[in-house]
């Protein structure tokens, strides 16, 4: 037997409901029981009263998402608890709420840098680039030199010369990226915050343009798992891909690629290393790498 019945919805709200402070929130007056009352959490919710106290007598069907949403506001819940309301009252998540964000937090930078060998980066559900460790600046793109609105992986794919050089297959390369970019924007919802990314693009580059306009839709798993660049110092490098969910973050996405090489592996860490060092090392000699 499911254990998401309506008691269980009607539970749950009571006891976010009785957690809260009312003088924090401008309520006064002596009460029998801890935290807001029924009618108070209905009008911060503008919902009405009777609907709410219904809502926790297992009363009144379901309630949609709407009122849903109201009522997590009211109660002020986090976002895990937002979510386990949702799936208590209609059996289902949330939608996702996607921000668009420049920065990450300490603890995901420190993931990153634990990768030493292989580079790692953090991108937003529009691929624009937030995070990365120094194994990416010195393989894929020195990302720290270039300001925030310009870090986006479609720019450096077909406005970037540099980096159109290292890709081994950039035609194929390029195909998989604008599939995949584009389920990615849809399923957030921020057509319309790309729309002059998506412009300039088009106007700038014919290759681009076609590619937008056969509304190929792709994941990014459909390309090669391979990721194979020719590097100016490190020689042709063969990367495993691998792309995971940030956990509290849907706006986030974590993309590690691993060297499949041993050789390459301790080179690229050395290369790293240097680049701690030297903001320019990406531009010592390949025998500078060996030495270190």
């Amino acid at each position: 037997m499911s254990v998401n019945t309506p008691r269980s919805l009607g539970d749950f709200l009571r006891s976010r409901r009785t957690r809260l402070d009312p003088a924090s929130f401008g309520f006064t007056g002596r009460r029998r029981t801890p935290g807001l009352r029924r009618e108070e959490v209905a009008q911060r919710a503008n919902i009405s009263p009777t609907w709410y106290t219904w809502l926790e007598q297992g009363r009144g069907g379901a309630p949609s998402a709407e009122v849903l949403d109201r009522i997590s506001s009211a109660l002020m819940l986090t976002l895990a608890e937002r979510e386990h309301l949702f799936m208590l009252g209609l059996g289902r998540p949330p939608e996702v709420r996607y921000n668009l964000v420049n920065t990450v937090n300490p603890r995901l930078q420190r993931l990153l840098d634990s990768f030493d060998a292989s580079p790692a980066i953090i991108k937003t559900a529009t691929w624009d680039v937030v995070a990365w460790n120094r194994a990416a600046a010195v393989v894929l793109t020195d990302y720290g030199t270039l300001p925030p609105g310009q870090r986006n992986i479609l720019q450096f794919l077909f406005r970037n010369p540099a980096v159109r050089a290292k890709q081994h297959d950039w035609e194929s390369v390029a195909r998989v990226v604008v599939g995949a970019f584009r389920a990615d924007v849809a399923r957030a919802g921020l057509a319309s915050e790309v729309g002059e990314l998506i412009a300039e693009l088009r106007g700038l580059s014919a290759e681009f343009d076609a590619l937008w306009q056969d509304n190929e839709v792709l994941n990014q798993s459909e390309g090669d798992s391979v990721k194979r660049l020719q590097h100016p110092t490190l020689g042709p490098v063969e990367l495993e891909y691998s792309a995971f969910s940030v956990d509290g973050r849907p706006d986030l996405g974590l993309i590690v690629y691993t060297p499949l090489d041993s050789e390459v592996a301790q080179r690229i860490k050395a290369l790293a290393a240097l680049h701690q060092r030297d903001p320019v090392a990406e531009d010592v000699s390949e025998e500078d790498v060996r030495a270190g």
